[in-house]
């Protein structure tokens, strides 16, 4: 299944399937691809949305987390997207899922992170991209997986394509600095929507650790860990990471408000 790009006001982005809505955010590194496989089961049942996060062409000034998260507060309004929804976010898009339902708690119905920056995250392997050297980048695009084979050489051309312009490597540094300035350790105790833990056990960039803390500092959160399995769980382990999310969205469906 190719994923249908649709393009309004200059937003990009994927709206699949109808029903209660699930919106999905992508990492730092990350594209509308990424969550191919949720989009292909979960678009029979559900309407899932996914916008093209503008990370490498935001204004400078605002290449930070409230940038993305204002950047998706004005993609919902743009669709007319009003009903409360389930929120998906891997990595720097669970960061901004979680601020995003810190700011509208009546907009969220349930959150589910995978990977999630917000508490500490090791984003290229302890640093920034090095331009225009491809084996350097090669080795931290497996570095996301447990299983070097998933960082195809597909997935690496698109990295490196992009740390290589100076313009997009810029965005992607004032990006991850200001993800590692907002740490949500003191917020967290505020949302109290169900929440879906999905982590990879061998997950070097947010690692295990990350995990159980958010877990402990979030009041209806629950933790499931896949093994063999690296940063992006709906990647790397999608059948497993698709059985986990249905039985969530299925076990929660009753204590969600219908509108």
């Amino acid at each position: 299944m190719e994923l249908q790009i649709k393009e309004k006001n200059g937003f990009q982005y994927v709206d699949e399937g109808t029903g209660e809505v699930l919106l999905l955010l992508h990492g730092l590194f990350g594209a509308l691809s990424n969550w191919q496989d949720v989009v292909q089961q979960f678009s029979l049942r559900y309407r899932v949305v996914i916008p093209l996060l503008p990370i490498y062409d935001m204004p400078l000034l605002k290449a930070g987390v409230p940038g993305l998260v204002g950047f998706v507060e004005d993609f919902l309004a743009e669709i007319a997207l009003t009903e409360p929804c389930t929120v998906l976010g891997n990595s720097l898009g669970g960061h901004i899922a979680l601020v995003y339902t810190l700011q509208n708690p009546t907009r969220v119905q349930r959150l589910v992170l995978t990977g999630s920056s917000g508490l500490f995250e090791d984003g290229m392997g302890g640093s920034f991209p090095k331009r225009g050297n491809y084996g350097y980048v090669q080795e931290r695009v497996a570095y996301t997986f447990y299983d070097p084979a998933v960082a195809t050489q597909e997935l690496v051309d698109e990295v490196f394509s992009v740390t290589n312009s100076n313009a997009k490597c810029l965005r992607i540094i004032s990006i991850a600095r200001s993800a590692q300035r907002h740490n949500l350790a003191k917020e967290l105790h505020k949302i109290r929507v169900p929440t879906l833990l999905v982590w990879g056990l061998n997950d070097t960039i947010t690692p295990p650790v990350v995990a159980h803390e958010f877990n402990r500092l979030m009041q209806s959160a629950e933790l499931r860990f896949l093994d063999h399995c690296g940063h992006a769980p709906m990647m790397e382990r999608p059948r497993e990471f698709n059985q986990l999310l249905t039985k969530f969205l299925e076990r929660t469906a009753a204590s969600v408000p219908t509108s």
